[in-house]
């Protein structure tokens, strides 16, 4: 099977996104946080550099239950609108979370 090339676009969604996974995790380690969401730490470290910019639904949804982010959050800062929008993600905007 052949994968599509991804876009400029796709590229740059998963790196908002692995900056906002790194954001929230905070200084809790890469391992605790992948193991909380039923993860390899391996796989929570591609998605935070960038080297796998199109995760899985429920892998994004397992890292945000373990981080306290919401998936209103994640759509919000890393959905393409967002970085056409000047998003406080863009600014430093103060990442809002959720109760574990």
């Amino acid at each position: 099977m052949v994968r599509t090339p991804l876009t400029p676009e796709e590229r740059e969604r998963g790196e908002r996104l692995g900056r906002l996974l790194r954001e929230a995790r905070g200084g809790r380690s890469m391992p605790e946080i992948a193991a909380a969401a039923g993860v390899s730490a391996e796989t929570l470290r591609k998605i935070e550099t960038g080297r796998a910019p199109t995760p899985a639904f429920f892998t994004v949804a397992a890292l945000a239950r373990a981080l306290g982010l919401s998936l209103d959050t994640l759509a919000q800062w890393c959905g393409p609108a967002a970085a056409a929008t000047g998003h406080p993600e863009n600014g430093g905007g103060k990442l809002p979370v959720v109760a574990a």
